[in-house]
């Protein structure tokens, strides 16, 4: 079983994003994600402790990109 995780910054909001990866990785995937909250700007998607998705400058997943990531890196 591939643990799925999210650190988020709640100081930064984006906690609603965080949830609604959640929430598409449950329902497309039938993943369940534990949340992480951080700071400092932390957007980061985990499959097994490795990054496959993250916020960047200029670049913020959206959830279809998420969701995408964390399929590949379970097969």
């Amino acid at each position: 079983m591939n643990e799925v995780m999210i650190t988020y910054c709640k100081p930064c909001g984006y906690g609603k994003r965080a949830a609604e990866a959640v929430d598409a990785l449950q329902r497309d995937l039938s993943v369940t994600t534990n949340l992480v909250a951080g700071k400092g700007g932390i957007f980061e998607v985990r499959v097994d402790g490795e990054v496959v998705a993250k916020r960047i400058k200029g670049h913020f997943p959206d959830t279809a990109e998420i969701v995408g990531s964390v399929r590949a890196a379970m097969k």
